[in-house]
C-alpha cells in the first residue's frame, strides 16, 4: 500500500490536473467514432483502462493520447475499423522491435536536447493555434467571453495547490452548459456498453502499416518518446524514466488495444505538460481521467456524438492553451546560446509548415547541430 500510495494519489491537485490534456485527446476520439465503424464501448473504455494501468506503472501523470497523425488520416480519409486496428497493431509492433534491439536507446543519444526542445516549442505552438483558430470562436461572441474568463482563472490560479485551476475552469464550462445547452442534455440517454472484438487479418496489419503506421513512427519518435522522456526529466528529474520503458509500454498499449478493439494511442509530452500544468504530480491524475473515459463508455456509448455536445469547445480551448504554454516555455534552458535556439526555432518550424514535418525537423536539427563546431566540440569533450 506505500508503494501504491506515493505512485498513485488522490486530491484536489490530482483532480485538477486530471483534464489537463482533454482539450486535446476528447476532439480526435470523437472525430474517429463520427468518421469510422469503430465500437464506442471499446474504445472509450481501452482508452481509459490504459490510462488507469499507465498510472501505476508510471507513478507520475504520463497520460495515454490518441496519436495524432493515425487520427487525423482516419479522421480525413474515413478509414475502416479493420485497417485502424492492423494499423495499431503494426505500430506496436515496429516501436516494440525499435526497443527491443536498442535502436530506440541509440536514437535517443544521437538526438541533441536542442532538436527534442524544437519538437517541444512546435507542438506547444500548434496547440495554441489550434485553441485561438477553432476552439475559442466556435460559440462566436459567447464562446470568446468564456474563454477570456477561463483564461484569467488559469493565469491567477496556475501553480496554486491550494486552488488548483482546472477544477474551477471546469466549473466554468458547467456554467456554460446550464446557460447555453441544457437542450441537448436533456436529449441524452444513458445506454448499456455493447462489445466486439476485432478479427485482424495479415493484410489488415499491412494495409494498416502503410497508410498509417508509417506516417505515424516519425511523430512518435520525436514527441511520444525522445520529448516525453525529457518532459520526465525536466519535471520529475528524480524518477528514472527511460526511453526503453517507454517504447515497452508504448508497443504493448498499441498491441493490447489492437486485439480489443481500442485507437492507436501513445504516450506524449503535451498529455504530461497539460497534467502538470493543471497539478497533477502522481498517477492519480492519469487514474481519475481514466474514470472518466470508463465511465463515458458504460453510460453514453449508444449516444455518444450527443453526449460530447455538451462539452463547451471554447473552455477545451483554455485548456489547450495552457497545455501548449507549458511545452513553449520550455525552450527557456536554451534561449541564451543563439546556435542551439536557432536550431529549435528550425525544428519548430518544420513541425508546424511541412509535410511530415516532425521527421524533416528532428533530421535537419540533428544535422545542423553536428555541423556546428562548438557543439562538436562540446559532445566529444565529454566522451
Amino acid at each position: 500500500m506505500g508503494f501504491l500510495k506515493g505512485r498513485v494519489q488522490f486530491n484536489r491537485n490530482e483532480f485538477s490536473g486530471a483534464f489537463g490534456d482533454i482539450g486535446t485527446d476528447l476532439p480526435l476520439i470523437v472525430g474517429m467514432l463520427l468518421a469510422t465503424n469503430l465500437e464506442i464501448s471499446n474504445v472509450l473504455i481501452v482508452f481509459g483502462v490504459l490510462q488507469m494501468l499507465t498510472a501505476f506503472s508510471y507513478g507520475i501523470p504520463m497520460p495515454v493520447q490518441p496519436l495524432k497523425a493515425v487520427a487525423l488520416i482516419v479522421i480525413t480519409q474515413k478509414i475502416s475499423s479493420d485497417i485502424i486496428f492492423g494499423g495499431g497493431l503494426a505500430i506496436g509492433i515496429i516501436m516494440l522491435t525499435l526497443t527491443v534491439t536498442g535502436l530506440l536507446t541509440w536514437l535517443n543519444k544521437v538526438i541533441p536536447k536542442t532538436v527534442i526542445r524544437g519538437i517541444q516549442l512546435g507542438l506547444g505552438l500548434q496547440l495554441c493555434l489550434l485553441a485561438v483558430k477553432d476552439y475559442i470562436p466556435s460559440d462566436a461572441n459567447v464562446g470568446y467571453i468564456f474563454a477570456a474568463i477561463g483564461f484569467v482563472i488559469g493565469i491567477v490560479l496556475i501553480g496554486n495547490r491550494k486552488y488548483p485551476p482546472a477544477i474551477f475552469i471546469l466549473l466554468l464550462g458547467v456554467v456554460y452548459i446550464i446557460l447555453f445547452k441544457l437542450d441537448i442534455v436533456s436529449q441524452i440517454s444513458p445506454s448499456l456498453p455493447h462489445f466486439t472484438l476485432p478479427s485482424l487479418s495479415f493484410s489488415n496489419v499491412l494495409t494498416g502499416l502503410v497508410i498509417l503506421a508509417l506516417p505515424q513512427i516519425p511523430l512518435s519518435l520525436g514527441n511520444s518518446v525522445f520529448a516525453t522522456n525529457q518532459l520526465v526529466k525536466d519535471f520529475f528529474p528524480e524518477k528514472k524514466v527511460t526511453v526503453t520503458k517507454i517504447g515497452f509500454t508504448y508497443s504493448a498499449m498499441n498491441i493490447v488495444s489492437a486485439f480489443l478493439g481500442g485507437i492507436p494511442v501513445c504516450h506524449g509530452s503535451g498529455g504530461i505538460a497539460g497534467h502538470y500544468t493543471f497539478g497533477g504530480r502522481t498517477g492519480g491524475s492519469t487514474f481519475i481521467y481514466g474514470l472518466f473515459f470508463i465511465a463515458l463508455g458504460f453510460t453514453f456509448s449508444g449516444d455518444f456524438a450527443s453526449a460530447l455536445l455538451v462539452f463547451p469547445k471554447p473552455i477545451l480551448g483554455v485548456i489547450l492553451i495552457f497545455e501548449g504554454i507549458a511545452l513553449v516555455i520550455l525552450v527557456k534552458d536554451i534561449i541564451t546560446d543563439k546556435k542551439m535556439f536557432f536550431i529549435a526555432i528550425v525544428v519548430a518550424i518544420c513541425a508546424n509548415g511541412l509535410p511530415n514535418g516532425y521527421l524533416i525537423g528532428m533530421v535537419l536539427g540533428t544535422a545542423l547541430y553536428y555541423l556546428s563546431d562548438k557543439a562538436i566540440l562540446k559532445h566529444y569533450g565529454k566522451h
